[in-house]
């Protein structure tokens, strides 16, 4: 009897069925590792489920950046060599189930379909994922502008312009997101915020927020703002005009440039036809207050808005003539007005400051006024050395009754000033053998200038009325000498002879 042939220790390898072989492949693509289920490789279906798990920790939740490129392309490359190693196994081994290879191929290209679905899927979530960071940017910008409305421009300035960046960004490089469709609403809330001040009232610090939302447009196209690339306009042409008009009526320096921008700005709206209005207003108002409490403010004042009034008309355009006008108008007032400022300064004894502003004056004007101003002036010249001559105005009055002769007992060329009852004011020539005195010589007993009838001493009579007369000798040119005065009371029935002389101080 032959020999039995032993039994082999495990089933013999199937033919090859290259279906078989597709049907693992496709179901081993499908990332669950079905293919090895079939074939019932434990381990490397396993592995195929392990691949799938880490890649949905590191995809999920969908992030708007994706998954990331090593992450998937480590994943395809898994599938790709377990379809290739399912499908080289799967040639020569039966399945479990289904027994058929039809069968499998089907159900293979049928879980295809989870692959794709989810990758549909996660795409759709990726998109609402890039919504959702789009719409929080969106938010952060929107809660930065409203932080910033807390406090004042100059602070919030930089953050304004952060938010500004996002809408743009949002508006032009997102435009079919949510977001952009949002960021029209976000405009309208960043100008009422940064426009601020102007709906408090507060004009003056209205006008740089103003200014900063007319370059908006420069960051974003006017179609996407709309209306609001024109909102600030009527805003600040009204602001300009407040400020400028406040400053204007308070003696403050800016309304010139509040004025200029409004007139350079808006030449055509209706603030700037009130500029040349409101100047010529605060003219009028200086020209009242000459005959007030402070002439000299007033002056001061006028002359001021002729400086800035002219400096305005410059870029006025068609409102140039008017201010040029009230310019004119100003000055002329004040002219006119320092003779009641050079009284007021000789009344509060300001002498000094009297005798100049009556000298400038005199210089300019004509008629009676100019006269009486040289007067003032002679008298506020004296009192500046006799106080008490400045006790009572000069007036226009002249002579009198009694001979007043006055000799030059100086070698210098003098001046001599004198005021009371009248006042006036003439010049001596310079004694040739005459000298200053030392202030010792004038407190010597028995001293008398004028005293040597050898001496030829220039002179002068004039007439004066019955009074208490001031009289100041200056030397005049570069003379170091100090001016002397004297106090004469005049009375009828007397011949008086007044002498003039001047001291030398020590080392002259």
């Amino acid at each position: 009897m032959p020999p039995v042939p032993p039994m082999p220790s495990s089933p013999p390898p199937a033919p090859p069925d290259p279906l078989r072989a597709a049907a693992v492949g496709l179901l081993n693509l499908s990332g669950l590792g079905l293919g090895y289920v079939l074939l019932r490789r434990w381990f490397l279906a396993a592995a195929c489920w392990a691949a799938t798990a880490v890649l949905l920790l590191v995809a999920l939740p969908a992030d708007p950046d994706g998954v990331p490129a090593g992450a998937l392309a480590g994943y395809i490359v898994v599938l790709l060599l377990a379809a290739a190693h399912g499908a080289f196994t799967a040639l020569r081994t039966r399945l479990t189930w289904p027994s058929r290879a039809p069968l499998a191929l089907a159900l293979g290209v049928l879980l295809l379909a989870v692959p794709t679905a989810g990758t549909l899927w996660y795409r759709d979530a990726r998109e609402e994922a890039v919504q959702q960071a789009l719409l929080d940017r969106l938010h952060r910008a929107d809660e930065t502008v409203t932080a910033a409305g807390r406090h004042s421009f100059i602070t919030s300035r930089s953050d304004y312009r952060d938010a500004l960046d996002v809408y743009r960004d949002l508006a032009v490089h997102h435009a079919g997101s949510r977001a952009a469709g949002q960021v029209p609403d976000s405009l309208r809330a960043y100008y009422r915020t940064v426009g601020a001040p102007y709906a408090s009232g507060d004009y003056c610090g209205a006008i740089e927020p103003l200014k900063y939302l007319r370059t908006v447009p420069q960051s974003l196209p006017e179609n996407r703002l709309g209306s609001l690339a024109q909102w600030p306009d009527d805003r600040l042409a009204t602001s300009l005009y407040a400020c400028g008009a406040t400053a204007l009526s308070g003696d403050g320096e800016g309304w010139v440039e509040h004025f200029g921008d409004l007139l350079g700005t808006f030449p055509d709206s209706g603030p700037a036809a009130k500029v040349a209005p409101a100047v010529e207003s605060a003219v009028a108002r200086a020209q009242k207050d000459v005959g007030g409490k402070a002439p000299c403010t007033a002056v001061e004042r006028l002359r001021e808005l002729n400086t800035r009034a002219l400096t305005l008309s410059n870029s006025a355009g068609g409102s140039a003539a008017q201010l040029t006008a009230s310019a004119g108008r100003a000055k002329r007032s004040g002219d006119a007005g320092a003779y009641d400022c050079g009284i007021d300064q000789y009344k509060d004894g300001q002498f000094s400051a009297a005798q100049k502003t009556m000298e400038d004056y005199a210089a300019r004007a004509k008629g009676a006024k100019r006269d009486r101003a040289r007067k003032i002036a002679i008298g506020a010249e004296v009192a500046q050395t006799v106080p008490a001559a400045g006790k009572k105005l000069p007036t226009t009055a002249s002579g009198g009754g009694i001979s007043v002769t006055v000799k030059n007992d100086s070698p210098d060329d003098i001046t001599v000033l004198y005021t009371g009852p009248v006042t006036g004011s003439f010049t001596l020539k310079g004694c040739g053998n005459c000298r200053a005195y030392s202030f010792a010589d004038t407190i010597r007993i028995g001293f008398k200038p004028c005293d040597d009838s050898g001496k030829n001493y220039p002179r002068r009579t004039i007439s004066l009325p019955v009074g208490t007369t001031y009289f100041v000798h200056k030397p005049n040119g570069t003379s170091t000498a100090t001016p002397a005065s004297d106090t004469a009371k005049i009375r009828s029935g007397y011949i008086y002879t007044e002498c003039a002389y001047t001291t030398r101080t020590f080392g002259n």
